[in-house]
């Protein structure tokens, strides 16, 4: 699924399906284990429905290097 059909999950469904806390999601997401979240609007980020998908799927091996 390319990007921009992809449906943009917000942080309560974030943290929803994936069990993490808040302050786990940001971590994970500096160091690169975890989807980088993109810009929505001025004060609003959102992470790719696929992304965390992908994470759930393989979350020790995941690297978001090879996702950019």
């Amino acid at each position: 699924m390319t990007r921009s059909l992809d449906r943009i999950l917000r942080m309560p469904e974030v943290l929803r399906r994936t069990g993490l806390s808040r302050a786990t999601v940001y971590r994970k997401q500096g160091n690169g284990t975890f989807p980088a979240a993109m810009k929505v609007s001025t004060r609003c980020v959102g992470w790719p429905e696929s992304a965390v998908e992908t994470w759930l799927r393989n979350r020790k091996f995941y690297n978001a290097d090879e996702f950019r």
